[in-house]
């Protein structure tokens, strides 16, 4: 039996008695930034006095960044600046999730605040139209930290029959995943899609087609959408991106890359002019898929399990061995996009779209001037 969190025991029908009383034309904002590890999610809440009808109405506000790893207590005091506002599917209308930057005392961006600099990329490449598409892997377990619904001592039969699955024999925690995605149709997150994963107990749910900086916006935001949902059921959804050691699926967040030249007739021409990009620079690629330089990487990208090495970079038609996989049937339309398995699940997607729009989409000078604009 998992063990779940003793939050998700209290009587929820208690707790609904109160959520149904009238806010008196109240609305609740809850402020959501990235904190200072670069993985973890933040939250606080205040009231207006009116729903607001665009992010321009949601006021700056502040936090203690020393209890979130982002500034020492003698100078504590950080910015939330509000930058993309969603629907709030757990206190519902009319109150409101807002995503935000955050800034240092000085009003220059904190260290892992890695949307400012990529907002400013995806300026600078806006004539090309960019569409990303990511795809969030992640594991379910019980607050001990095992796997849900694994046994206690020992493991689960071998992959195979849990990927796409159904069942209770195969398909564990469905109830996150199903209400995961009515959250964030609800509120607004352009989620695609999503399905059980290759190791039981892990599941995918795919984020986009988002043009630019909406594609971090609308990942970040639908990762806290599963941790607040998972919070709910007691369990935990972790992006670990090698959660469980042996003969085991790691877990990614493989990103989907299309610009309108590669949509247009004859753009497989502009994919393998990108990957070719992408090759010369795949070290670099590497120390910024994952928040800790690679390090996470290096235990997930080792050849074996759907994954290329991560010493060598290589690509091919369907290969879900290589760094880079072009689908067969863009192969066959001879247009579309690409797919680059290599960022790991808890990567940030601000860092891992600013670095595939840089290499691919910015010629070196334009680049030279990007950098002297951000000194």
């Amino acid at each position: 039996m998992a063990t779940v969190s003793s939050s998700s025991l209290l009587n929820k029908a208690v707790r609904q008695q109160y959520m149904n009383l009238p806010q008196g034309g109240k609305c609740q904002v809850t402020y959501i930034w990235v904190d200072g590890t670069g993985e973890g999610l933040r939250n606080k809440t205040r009231t207006l006095d009116s729903e607001p009808t665009s992010i321009e109405e949601i006021p700056e506000w502040n936090f203690d960044g020393s209890s979130t790893y982002q500034s020492e207590g003698s100078n504590s005091d950080m910015y939330l600046i509000p930058v993309r506002m969603f629907r709030d599917p757990f206190t519902l209308d009319p109150n409101k999730l807002v995503l935000c930057e955050v800034l240092k005392y000085n009003r220059l961006p904190a260290e892992t605040n890695h949307r400012h600099s990529c907002n400013k990329v995806m300026q600078q490449v806006k004539k090309h139209c960019l569409w990303f598409g990511m795809e969030q892997e992640y594991t379910l377990l019980g607050t001990d930290g095992h796997p849900f619904s694994w046994p206690q001592k020992g493991f689960p039969a071998p992959q195979g029959p849990y990927y796409c699955s159904v069942g209770a024999n195969n398909a564990y925690g469905r109830d996150v995943v199903e209400c995961h995605y009515k959250a964030c149709l609800y509120a607004g997150i352009q989620i695609y899609g999503t399905n059980a994963e290759v190791m039981p107990s892990q599941w995918e749910f795919q984020v986009g087609p988002c043009e630019g900086i909406e594609m971090g916006d609308h990942l970040w935001v639908a990762r806290f959408l599963l941790h607040r949902v998972c919070e709910d059921f007691g369990v935990i959804a972790t992006l670990d991106p090698k959660p469980m050691t042996g003969n085991w699926n790691g877990a990614g967040c493989h990103i989907n890359v299309s610009s309108q030249q590669m949509r247009e007739e004859e753009g497989l021409q502009y994919i393998e002019q990108a990957i070719s990009k992408l090759s010369k620079k795949h070290k670099r690629h590497i120390e910024v898929y994952d928040p800790h330089g690679g390090k996470d990487n290096m235990r997930r990208l080792t050849g074996l399990h759907e994954t290329s090495s991560i010493h060598d970079f290589s690509a091919g038609v369907a290969n879900r061995g290589a760094s880079i996989r072009i689908p067969r049937q863009v192969g066959k339309d001879k247009r579309g996009y690409f797919e680059d398995r290599r960022p790991a699940a808890n990567c940030d997607p601000y860092a891992v779209t600013m670095a595939i729009a840089q290499t691919c989409f910015l010629d070196p000078t334009e680049e030279e001037s990007k950098k002297e604009e951000l000194a």
